[in-house]
């Protein structure tokens, strides 16, 4: 199937899946229906209640599932990182259709925190194949029918110091990785058919951190990062917003072309970044202490425009992991700590935050005019936006979520610490 066919679908209200991590337009949205009527998706459950099936997972892997079809595909790894996997269960029953070995590593580098794993990083589909990414450790793409390896990567190099987590994403016939470690900093597009390299971009910021005696502060530490970057078209051009440690930077998609960027002090990275119509883009800039960027969207965005496109800069109850969902002209997050927040975000401020007393690493995800937040204990909340942000109702499993939610058709698939649930209104 051309690929042009295969974007149309993805991107068709009708027929959206959820075929990589943050949906079918990248931002958390599953697309309204076009008679603007629910999809019907579940508000209420608990381990006894509008559970279709769970089935287990063990190991130690929060990558979001991806679902195309009659299949959902995520990708696993055992908690020492020796081996990883790529894991298939039909949608409609849960039962498991592949659990496919895909690499072996003899020592991966310890993790060095009790929050990432070796199988963070989200798979993407589209009609004939599935890409897994394994950060340095391989990246494949598999026969979504059968299963069959139909190409592997295992040299592109990158020390990631606390596991890889940066997501695929795709965009025409391009595989595209962010490669973020304390060693080598670089954007590399892989062929879809082959996994030949197609473009590769090394980021050219400036890190300020090598010392008077040569040596570079921390190893390199403040050079890393595991944000998964976002689409956007600016000017006719299709382009790849991607944030890194100390800059994020636009890069045509095609090409891989740097356009623009905008430095900041901030360093690993997870948050994806979102766009507010198409006028502003919302940039997190990862650890230190977490900010939040407004940067204006327009047809001057060239080159250097720290100083002159940057519409604010916040920083408090800013998350350093979970990704904002932008509902109209506001954002709502949750930082890990557990508070929720509402974003004015023309005027770059805050306008209610509440506390949920709870831990999350995971992105939410809208539907239905409902948000979804789940958080690492086993609460998932589901919030109306609005100013008041109110809670329509906390539903409990036996555990908590690191991986984000996904959504297709009127169902909710929620990834906990060792089991995977099909949740829906039964």
């Amino acid at each position: 199937m051309p690929f042009f066919l295969i974007l149309i679908i993805l991107s068709s209200p009708a027929l959206a899946q959820w075929p990589a991590f943050r949906g079918p337009t990248n931002d958390g949205h599953y697309p309204a229906r076009p008679d603007g009527k629910g999809h019907g998706f579940p508000t209420e459950w608990s381990e006894t209640k509008n559970i279709v099936w769970k089935a287990p997972l063990p190991g130690r892997a929060w990558s979001t599932p991806v679902i195309l079809g009659d299949q959902l595909w995520t990708s696993n790894a055992t908690p020492d990182g020796k081996k990883m996997f790529a894991v298939c269960f039909d949608k409609a029953t849960g039962q498991k259709i592949h659990d496919l070995l895909l690499f072996e590593n003899k020592d991966p580098e310890p993790l060095g925190n009790h929050i990432n794993g070796y199988g963070s990083c989200s798979p993407a589909l589209d009609n004939q194949r599935v890409y897994l990414h394994f950060g340095s450790y391989g990246t494949a793409a598999l026969d979504r029918k059968t299963g069959q390896k139909l190409w592997e990567r295992r040299d592109l190099p990158c020390r990631h110091f606390r596991g890889p987590a940066s997501s695929v994403v795709l965009h025409k016939n391009l595989v595209i990785l962010s490669m973020d470690g304390i060693d080598f900093q670089y954007l590399v597009a892989l062929d879809r058919e082959t996994g030949k390299t197609v473009w590769k971009t090394d980021r050219n910021t400036d890190f300020g951190d090598v010392e008077a005696n040569g040596k570079i502060r921390g190893d390199g530490d403040l050079r890393k990062a595991y944000s998964t970057p976002n689409f956007i078209t600016l000017n006719g051009v299709r382009q790849l917003v991607s944030p890194g440690a100390k800059a994020c930077y636009g890069y045509g998609a095609d090409t891989g072309k740097e356009l623009w960027k905008i430095t900041y002090r901030g360093f690993s990275n997870a948050a994806a970044p979102v766009f507010v119509d198409d006028d502003l883009a919302l940039i997190n800039t990862g650890l230190g202490k977490p900010h939040l960027l407004g940067l204006r969207l327009d047809d001057q965005l060239s080159g250097d425009v720290t100083k002159s496109h940057l519409e604010w800069d916040i920083f408090k109850r800013i998350p350093a992991r979970c990704s904002p969902v932008v509902v109209g002209r506001h954002a709502y997050f949750t930082s890990e700590s557990g508070i929720l927040s509402r974003l004015d975000c023309d005027k770059g401020e805050i306008e209610k935050f509440i506390s949920l007393k709870t831990n999350f690493s995971a992105s939410a995800v809208h539907a239905d005019g409902h948000l979804y937040f789940a958080g690492e204990k086993g609460n998932t909340f589901v919030v109306q936006p609005g100013p008041e942000l109110k809670i329509i109702a906390t539903n409990t499993l036996d555990e908590g979520c690191m991986a984000s939610p996904a959504l297709d058709g009127k169902a909710l698939y929620l990834r906990t610490k060792t089991h995977l649930y099909r949740i829906e209104n039964k």
